[in-house]
């Protein structure tokens, strides 16, 4: 059920908002202990007092015009069904646009794109934040500095090894750790502010604007680490179904946003008084007695950073299979009860691989802030464009208003992507040759599905035509029920054939299913079948999932038992068709990427297994496919 807009007690608001404390705020939440240090880091901008305000009063200003007004008060308004997310903005896009195929192509590809970046910020992600937090015990102690890459690398194995048993237990633990380290935050930064209350002019945006006039490529430059403080900000739209659009607001406007505001001022306020603690600010500003401490903490506020993300990625690939942008994987589900805590083995490994090469690679925090920015402010430009398109063309209204409303975002979000480019050559090209290697992966395997689909298409029987033929002189019958999968309705499926034509027999009962993902995020049992006699006992039904729906063929046909048509459990029998796709010279995809996409398929985890099917039930029927 969504959640987005249902009425909630004081106690379950309270529980919603400390868990989304956890969950969506992990990741913006650690963003204090790299984010003021990068901008200096390089040496492009000089630790200057004026710099400095200039600095704090550009970030207090990204974080209240990218976090508080475009996604907490804009975007989280664009809920599909209550769910939210780019694969969910995408879906509502390409909806409103529906009417306009070019337009809504475009748009597919452009969203495909923003999803296959999500993974790139995916590795870059756990990497600066577990690498940043450990990095502190070389400010607790030095002598500890040659254990950092390998104990990152610990933490970081730890964690990921911990994905098989699922979250649920931990996950609990999330919220009250988050908020002991909001807590913290705002604890570190308030004795230097109460020490250098000036510090406070740099929440008038004069000195941010006084910035860019003195400084305007030596800001531009800095704005590519500026950026950082807002990192995370997708979360916030892409958890909604979770929690709801007012527990996200509550903990942005009430604990988040504060603590974040006190720690980079009391961050400045430091730096004002000691320029030579911008080493590493955030752990400096601990007495000597704490830092260790504070690395514990630290380390474990990234790791629940980090777990968020892993979470989000195994729901994006669900997703994105279910949409058929993606090949079928493994997905096992951790939970009884929460249909949302799923493990995905490829993914989880595959983010593994790249999440260790980056720590290898980079070897620092500021190394690795260099990688970090283009991917997350390419997805919010990304969603920006979206946006106009679902409150233009979805909610219908006029023109003027949907573009200043995502044009003043879509100027500002330009800027900061710009500025991230710059970083492309020192580290940038590393997110980015991940999101191309996903959206490779990603238009070859739609493209290549809809190849498939066509050369079937043009080989098949129209399915009532063939039916009708064959009991001109029937075959024996046999009892029990017999369900045959396929891709479309009215075609006869392969199956079928090759039984008829090698087993010479037909179930007494016959149900021909076709499976369809919508975009939309659920589907309701009420609204999960359609069904139509085609006669002789034979009927064709097309089941309804939505693209959060888990797609249970058994359990969604259990409906049809009040139909008059039998279904028992241990008398019917799943028959598929196991295509294998043969690449050849023609009209379809390059050479190389149909040999791809016969790869992907070939590799593509078991229909039978995505569909729920029954283990002991299942019939299967090779075919090759030429495309």
């Amino acid at each position: 059920m969504s959640t987005a807009n249902a009425p909630k007690s004081p106690a379950a608001l309270a529980a919603l908002t400390l868990g989304a404390l956890g969950v969506v705020y992990g990741d913006i939440g650690t963003s204090p202990l790299y984010a003021l240090k990068e901008v200096f880091h390089g040496g492009h901008v000089a630790a200057t007092p004026d710099n400095i305000l200039g600095v704090l009063s550009l970030i207090f200003w990204t974080m209240t015009i990218i976090v508080s007004l475009k996604y907490v008060l804009l975007i989280l308004r664009a809920d599909n069904n209550g769910e939210g997310g780019l694969i969910a903005m995408l879906a509502l896009a390409t909806t409103a646009v529906r009417e306009r195929p070019a337009l809504r192509s475009t748009l597919m590809t452009v969203g495909l794109f923003g999803t296959a970046v999500f993974y790139g910020d995916g590795v870059i992600t756990p990497a600066i934040s577990v690498l940043s937090a450990v990095e502190g015990l070389s400010v607790a102690a030095p002598r500890l500095h040659d254990i950092v890459i390998p104990l990152t690398l610990v933490v970081l194995t730890a964690l990921f090894a911990a994905q098989r048993f699922g979250t649920g237990g931990i996950g609990r633990a999330f919220g009250p750790v988050t908020l002991v380290w909001f807590a913290v935050l705002t604890l570190l930064g308030l004795p230097h502010i109460a020490a250098n209350p000036d510090v406070l002019v740099a929440l008038n945006p004069a000195y941010a604007i006084g910035f860019f006039i003195h400084n305007p490529l030596v800001a531009f430059i800095g704005l590519g680490a500026v950026v950082l403080c807002v990192t995370g900000g997708e979360a916030l739209y892409a958890d909604m179904g979770h929690f709801g659009r007012r527990p996200i607001r509550i903990a942005w406007y009430a604990i988040v946003m504060p603590a974040l505001v006190v720690n980079y001022f009391g961050q400045g306020a430091m730096l004002l008084q000691r320029p030579e603690a911008i080493t590493n600010p955030f752990y400096l500003m601990a007495p000597g007695w704490a830092q260790l401490p504070l690395v514990i903490l630290a380390t474990a506020a990234t790791v629940i950073a980090s777990q968020a993300l892993i979470t989000a990625a195994f729901s994006v690939t669900k997703q994105a299979i279910q949409l058929g942008i993606l090949p079928r994987m493994v997905i096992r589900h951790t939970s009884v009860r929460d249909t949302g805590q799923i493990y995905v083995p490829f993914v989880n490994w595959g983010l593994y691989i790249f999440i260790v090469l980056a720590v290898v690679l980079f070897r620092t925090s500021s190394n690795l802030a260099t990688a970090y920015g283009i991917a997350v402010t390419l997805d919010m430009t990304i969603t920006t464009v979206m946006t106009f398109f679902v409150i233009r063309y979805g909610w219908k209204y006029p023109l003027v208003p949907c573009l200043l409303a995502t044009g003043f975002f879509f100027v500002i979000d330009v800027t900061f992507f710009a500025s991230n480019m710059l970083k492309l050559m020192s580290g940038g090209w590393f997110p980015i040759l991940i999101g191309i290697g996903m959206f490779t992966l990603m238009v070859t395997w739609a493209e290549g599905r809809k190849l498939l689909s066509e050369r079937m298409h043009d080989d098949a029987i129209e399915l009532q035509g063939f039916l009708d033929a064959v009991f001109i002189n029937p075959p024996t019958r046999v009892a029990g029920t017999a369900v045959f999968l396929s891709a479309e309705t009215g075609l006869t499926p392969n199956a079928l054939m090759h039984n008829l034509k090698h087993n010479k027999v037909l179930h007494e009962h016959n149900l021909f299913v076709a499976v369809k993902h919508h975009e939309v995020p659920w589907i309701g049992f009420d609204k999960r079948i359609q069904m139509e006699s085609l006669g002789h006992d034979c009927w064709q039904v097309v089941l309804h999932f939505g693209f959060k729906n888990d797609p249970d063929v058994p359990e969604a046909l259990q409906l049809l038992s009040d139909r008059g048509i039998p279904l028992p459990e241990m008398d019917t029998s799943y028959f598929l068709s196991r295509d294998i796709v043969i690449p050849t010279f023609g009209h379809g995809m390059a050479m190389w990427r149909e040999k791809l996409f016969a790869s992907m398929h070939r590799n593509a985890s078991a229909a039978a297994d995505f569909l729920n099917l029954p283990s002991n039930r299942i019939v299967e029927l090779g075919a090759k496919v030429e495309i």
